[in-house]
């Protein structure tokens, strides 16, 4: 009996984990501590669940079987039977508090962002997250990657479609990640289930949260927040490296972002021709701005205005420079000062004036945009 009572809990507790463990109808087990703890907990947990419901409709089952009136049972003419009573609120006491113990350390755990290695401000933008590397002046945008044509069902889906960026957020692994949440505009979440991290990002509030990851790999999530209309085309990729591996990075993209300053104030004594300023217009337009105002430039009546004709486009420069620049408050329009290169703003404010049939002639200059840069930080 006892050999057969211990093979039946082996059969309980582990083949359910080891059945389920890759499961695409399961959590994932993850590559951090965490994300182990909180598989382990919540299959113990479903485990217990399981063998409460087994137990309860077997003995339901069998006093209906067992008990029935055909068979001539009366029923036993009792109430308020103390020892009944202290002890259904004694076992789901017991029991609640088995689970709440282990429940209540992973809980703990996961709030703990002390002692850490690294600290990265993750800031939720529509629809796009920016990632900070604090004290290392190392920052960039990372944007979706899936092509439009993919999007639009005019050529066939890969295995990473909506979940594929232009820039993933490097991480070493075997270091403790500290997590700054905040927003732009509205409220975003930023989730990775690898990570077991899953975090509002508030704006005007910081939330934190924090990884160490085990594994070398790829791991890729999304915004877990209804944030606007492109929440789905809003993902998180994230590439684990070796520590040493990350450190070459991050030495690398420190050099990248002192080029790409010396290249911006060459640009400054530089005159560009239309033609260049368009081509890459076009291909920063699509990117950056063809979500909401669409390929067309028609935008989406009563959400996106229209950029063919507009007054805005069409119209004074430094007004059209000022809004691409600050973005307009109180609506979708984001700032893109901080998010393109001077080159990059004064070729998509060139594609605008002059494309879809708008053809002002208007050349805008890198430098028109460092001035206007400047007047706004003087102005500061």
């Amino acid at each position: 009996m006892g050999k057969l009572s211990s093979t039946l809990w082996l059969i309980l507790f582990v083949l359910p984990q080891q059945v389920l463990a890759n499961s695409q109808f399961n959590m994932r087990e993850g590559v951090t501590d965490i994300s182990n703890n909180v598989y382990q907990l919540h299959m113990t947990i479903f485990i217990i669940c399981c063998v409460i419901g087994v137990i309860v409709f077997a003995v339901m089952f069998w006093a209906l079987i067992h008990h029935r009136k055909s068979k001539g049972a009366k029923p036993a003419q009792f109430h308020e039977s103390t020892k009944v009573e202290i002890l259904w609120t004694a076992i789901p006491f017991v029991i609640l508090i088995a689970m709440a113990i282990p429940a209540t350390k992973t809980l703990i755990a996961m709030e703990d962002a002390s002692k850490a290695d690294i600290t990265i401000k993750v800031t939720g933008s529509q629809w796009k997250w920016h990632y900070e590397y604090m004290g290392e002046d190392v920052s960039y945008y990372s944007i979706l990657s899936t092509p439009k044509a993919q999007i639009d069902n005019q050529a066939e889906k890969t295995a990473n479609y909506l979940l594929e960026v232009d820039k993933p957020l490097v991480l070493p692994i075997n270091k403790k990640v500290r997590f700054l949440m905040t927003s732009d505009d509205v409220i975003h979440s930023w989730w990775v289930p690898d990570f077991a991290v899953k975090k509002d990002a508030n704006p005007g509030f910081i939330n934190e949260a924090w990884t160490r990851i085990n594994e070398v790999g790829t791991y890729r999530g999304q915004c877990a927040e209804l944030c606007g209309k492109d929440h789905g085309f809003m993902p998180v990729v994230v590439e684990a490296l070796p520590e040493d591996e990350f450190a070459n990075w991050l030495a690398d993209a420190k050099q990248a972002k002192a080029k790409a300053a010396e290249e911006d104030a060459a640009l400054l004594d530089q005159t560009l021709s239309k033609e260049e300023l368009m081509t890459l217009g076009e291909q920063v337009y699509m990117a950056s701005c063809a979500a909401c105002h669409q390929p067309t430039g028609m935008g989406l009546p009563g959400v996106f205005p229209a950029l063919k004709g507009s007054p805005m486009v069409v119209g004074n420069i430094n007004d059209h420079i000022d809004i691409v620049l600050h973005g307009k408050p109180g609506t979708a329009m984001q700032a893109f000062d901080k998010q393109l290169s001077i080159k990059q703003l004064a070729a998509v404010i060139t594609y605008k004036r002059n494309a879809w049939g708008n053809d002002t002639g208007d050349v805008i200059q890198p430098s028109q945009i460092q001035q206007a840069i400047d007047a706004t930080e003087g102005a500061k």
